[in-house]
């Protein structure tokens, strides 16, 4: 059905594909919008036109000529798009171009045998076909312009006098501070500087439990603040930001092709001469033209080109909704095939930041003291152990301290009110003679404080497991991926209670980048097909090679983007689910697209081939074939309505 198309873009590659189906262009340009509406025009004066000639033909039948005329320049009129797709077809050659050849086929015809109503009739039925099928896939691209929507809105600007002005969130750059109020949407990916509030994060995340955000958390931009003030150091605008890489990667997933339409754009010319065989021998059995122009009209390949588009656009938008960005829709149907999982540790199965677990004290110092202190102290160094300290306490909390210095690996030493204080390794506390109690047994990272010679604390820190990681492995397990496999680069023992603690049985530890990456070819040469999880930066070799790599988090690395195939922007575990019962879901409705498109068309053929579709066989095939179409996109907008909201 793309007559409609505008094809002066069709020799741009791959990605751009026969826009005569708005479903394979993506968003809809203004160029594209403005062609459908200016053919759409064509084909209403057209239809007056028709609808006078047939008046004329009732009311004066004595004057022919005059009913035939209107209805030769009613045919005229439509010809003019359906005569250029077809031109087009046949330079650029491609599966929606079959039903543009057919068309202008049956149309030629049905001039050559002196039928101008059925010339006239059989495009303008395929345009307002093709307006209602553009319709007809509700949701999907209402989803994308409502994403893109975000991107689009004004920014409070604080200025360096104090002051704030409003700007277009498109001016923001690197390093701006914008004020965010309750009620307002964050215009840029940005780190909280000051403030508390609660942020609406289900247009990104599809998370529908509010996020609480201090000072020092990464924020999205199109989060909406709920509560409370925010002043947010700007970290990525545009193209570069969560939100433009959301945007971009749908655009890409939509304009990329499920394995089933290569299949068919493979067999396209072969079935192109097979209808045209068809069609010529129905005409010699029976010297009749309906029968022959119907055949031509319901052999278009619409309702099953369309098929696996229509479903792979649903399945990529209900993903998005829920925070998944799927790369390529072949991405989407290897996903229902899985059968065992590979999954990192740190930034995955955990948030890959240390947390301060547990304070031991061994002085007589209070516990709030001990870590301002260490906090205080923490500032003064980059080490990973001493920037989780720095953030136990709020900047204003510090204690002033002097002659800071930082001994490297081992911890940092200067001098405070009470005298000289150091945080540090217990080594650090060797080198300076001060006497340390027994080490605690602790499998995480540890650092100890002193006062002036006297040792007061340990403070014990770890990486903490999501909450919902045991649960999303369960329901995976339930969902036929039973073998699982916890890699990590960090220690056996870590790695063991980890997987003790959310259902894992197989472990390897220690494991480098390379090491990975053997283990992911190694699984796959065993005849299982992998779906590998990281956080996409010492994962990549890994993640591309599984049969599906998923990477958490599309604010993390670019290497995130450029090395898996589907990532999660929230980086909840419970949608490594949502994945596998969506893609299931979607492989469902294509075989039933597929089912659809492929009886109706042969019913269709069959009908017209022994005469059943009247005399008016060609306008009939045309209606019903239309009627198919709309089947098929109705039955993918179905998935649309798909969701699997999260609990607290």
């Amino acid at each position: 059905m793309s007559v409609l198309g505008d094809h002066s873009h069709g020799s741009h590659g791959h990605h751009t594909h026969h826009h005569g189906h708005m479903l394979s262009s993506g968003l809809l340009t203004a160029s594209e919008k403005q062609a459908a509406a200016v053919q759409l025009t064509f084909a209403m004066i057209a239809l007056s036109l028709l609808a006078l000639g047939i008046g004329w033909r009732w009311l004066a039948p004595d004057e022919e000529g005059i009913s035939q005329l209107l209805l030769a320049v009613a045919s005229l009129i439509v010809a003019v798009p359906v005569v250029r797709s077809g031109w087009h077809s046949l330079r650029h050659p491609s599966l929606h171009g079959i039903t543009d050849q057919l068309i202008a086929l049956a149309m030629l015809a049905a001039w050559a045998t002196g039928d101008l109503l059925t010339a006239a009739l059989l495009p303008i039925i395929m345009i307002f076909g093709h307006v209602l099928e553009e319709r007809s896939v509700i949701g999907s691209k209402e989803a994308m312009e409502a994403l893109a929507r975000l991107t689009r809105s004004h920014a409070r600007l604080v200025t360096p006098e104090g002051g704030t002005r409003e700007v277009d969130n498109a001016a923001l750059k690197r390093g701006d501070l914008v004020e965010v109020r309750a009620g307002d949407r964050i215009p840029a990916d940005g780190r909280v500087r000051t403030g508390e509030a609660s942020l609406d994060t289900a247009p990104i995340t599809g998370e529908s439990v509010p996020l609480e955000v201090s000072a020092g958390m990464d924020v999205f931009g199109g989060a909406i603040n709920l509560d409370g003030r925010l002043e947010i150091e700007v970290t990525r605008t545009g193209g570069d930001s969560t939100l433009g890489r959301v945007i971009a990667l749908m655009q890409r997933a939509e304009n990329s092709k499920p394995p089933i339409t290569r299949l068919l754009e493979r067999y396209a010319q072969q079935y192109l001469g097979f209808v045209l065989t068809m069609a010529a021998i129905a005409w010699f059995l029976t010297y009749n033209d309906q029968v022959m122009l119907a055949i031509l009209v319901a052999a278009c390949p619409c309702a099953l080109v369309l098929s696996a588009p229509a479903t792979a656009i649903a399945g990529i938008a209900v993903a998005a909704r829920h925070g998944i960005l799927i790369r390529s829709s072949a991405f989407l149907e290897e996903l229902a095939d899985l059968r065992s999982l590979i999954i990192d540790k740190t930034g995955t199965v955990t948030f890959g930041r240390l947390r301060l677990q547990e304070v031991v004290l061994t002085g007589n110092e209070d516990r709030e003291g001990v870590l301002a202190l260490a906090a205080s102290l923490g500032a003064a160094s980059s080490h990973p152990v001493s920037r989780a300290l720095a953030s136990l306490v709020a900047h204003e909390a510090y204690y002033p301290l002097t002659n800071v210095r930082e001994i490297q690996g081992l911890g940092v030493i200067a001098n405070g009110a009470a005298g000289e204080v150091a945080l540090g390794r217990p080594e650090l506390f060797g080198r300076m003679s001060v006497a340390v109690p027994s080490i605690p047994l602790h499998d995480g990272p540890l650092a100890g404080l002193s006062i002036e010679g006297d040792f007061v604390a340990w403070l014990l820190l770890s990486d903490t497991v999501k909450p919902e990681a045991a649960g999303a492995l369960m329901d995976l397990r339930a969902l036929g991926l039973n073998r699982q496999l916890l890699l990590t680069g960090d220690r056996p023992s870590v790695a063991y209670a980890l997987a003790e603690e959310i259902g894992i049985n197989d472990v390897v530890a220690q494991a480098l980048p390379a090491d990975k990456l053997n283990r992911v070819m190694s699984e796959t040469k065993s005849g299982f097909r992998p779906l590998v999880v990281g956080d996409g930066i010492n994962d990549s070799l890994a993640l591309k090679a599984g049969a599906v790599g998923i990477a958490m988090g599309a604010g993390g690395a670019d290497i995130a983007l450029a090395s898996s195939d589907i990532i999660l922007i929230g980086s909840d575990l419970r949608r490594l689910g949502t994945c596998i019962r969506l893609s299931r879901l979607c492989r469902q409705t294509l075989k039933a697209n597929v089912t659809i498109g492929l009886g109706w068309t042969v019913a269709i053929v069959a009908l017209a081939g022994f005469g059943f579709l009247g005399t008016a066989g060609a306008v009939v095939a045309a209606i019903l074939h239309n009627f198919s179409t709309l089947l098929v996109l109705a039955n993918a907008g179905r998935l649309m309505r798909y969701d699997e909201p999260l609990a607290a």
